[in-house]
């Protein structure tokens, strides 16, 4: 298990083996196993259609798997369901919120159906930017809010597993920012965090590991970084302004023989105008390993 960020524990509080799901003749989900610890973010990242939803769907038991085995917290979902959904929180793409109801009176609900007796409902609001509205109808919210009032919704229970669809679909840069800083606090409090996406950006910057499905199978689970390293170009590239006034492109193999020596050179051939290494984006390393695009 890789440390990268967060408090994160050896203990899996996800455990999905060997997993395998139907939809009539068509497979959707086919031998998919990983882990998710405590304190921990997941990224699983696939285009649409890839088996990302279904898996959520028989995490949160409302899909039973064909064969293989879920436990969360260490016990079998298909044998303590509903003790478990008392314990973890899910953000669903599909926004199904109350409409006659406000941002304040849809969190004091799902308090009470979690037995919740006191939240403190406007801080909740305040950490998905919401405060200023919690008391008017979600009729009446964009897109954006009704999505920040769902992860709101998911965090009611203090959950220790959260499971997350899609969580910055409709929301603008700014406010995407702002719940993916919720999330990462979320896992700094021990709590394990699974994220379906099909942005590779969002799944770079907010993973600890990824795992790349497509068509329902696993193709990969490492970290971002030991992913675009394995498959990314070890070279650096360089552009200099010639005294002539002509911009000049050179590439040099990170790995090579007197790397420093042809860099010292370009800066004594014109004055060096931006110095990068070429990386692979996870985009990149998904389209080698899958053969098609993550949209």
């Amino acid at each position: 298990m890789q440390q990268s960020r967060g408090n994160v524990s050896t203990s899996p509080a996800i455990s999905v083996q060997d997993v395998h799901f139907s939809y009539g003749t068509r497979p959707a989900v086919q031998g998919v196993s990983f882990e998710v610890a405590r304190g921990e973010v997941l990224g699983f990242l696939g285009p649409n259609g890839a088996g990302k939803s279904t898996t959520i769907k028989m995490l949160t038991g409302q899909y039973r798997p064909a064969r293989g085995r879920i436990e969360l917290l260490g016990r079998d979902l298909a044998k303590h369901r509903e003790a478990l959904q008392g314990r973890i929180g899910v953000c669903f793409e599909e926004k199904n919120l109350y409409a006659s109801l406000s941002g304040v009176e849809q969190l004091r609900f799902f308090a009470r159906l979690h037995g919740v007796r006191d939240l403190d409902v406007m801080t909740l609001l305040a950490r998905v930017g919401l405060e200023s509205r919690g008391r008017d109808r979600v009729a009446g919210y964009s897109k954006g809010m009704r999505q920040r009032l769902m992860i709101a919704r998911a965090l009611v229970n203090d959950p220790e597993v959260l499971i997350l669809d899609e969580p910055s679909d409709g929301l603008d840069p700014v406010s995407a920012q702002a719940i993916r800083g919720v999330i990462r606090e979320q896992a700094e409090r021990g709590c394990a965090v699974l994220v379906t996406t099909h942005d590779m950006w969002e799944a770079d910057a907010l993973s600890d590991r990824v795992a790349f499905i497509n068509e329902g199978t696993l193709y990969a689970l490492d970290t971002p970084e030991q992913l675009k390293l394995a498959f990314g170009e070890r070279n650096v590239r360089v552009r200099l302004r010639r005294p002539d006034g002509a911009v000049e492109e050179r590439v040099f193999e990170l790995d090579g023989d007197g790397m420093a020596a042809r860099l010292a050179q370009a800066s004594e051939d014109g004055a060096i105008l931006t110095v990068h290494t070429d990386e692979a984006t996870l985009e990149d390393v998904f389209v080698r390993m899958t053969g098609r695009g993550l949209t």
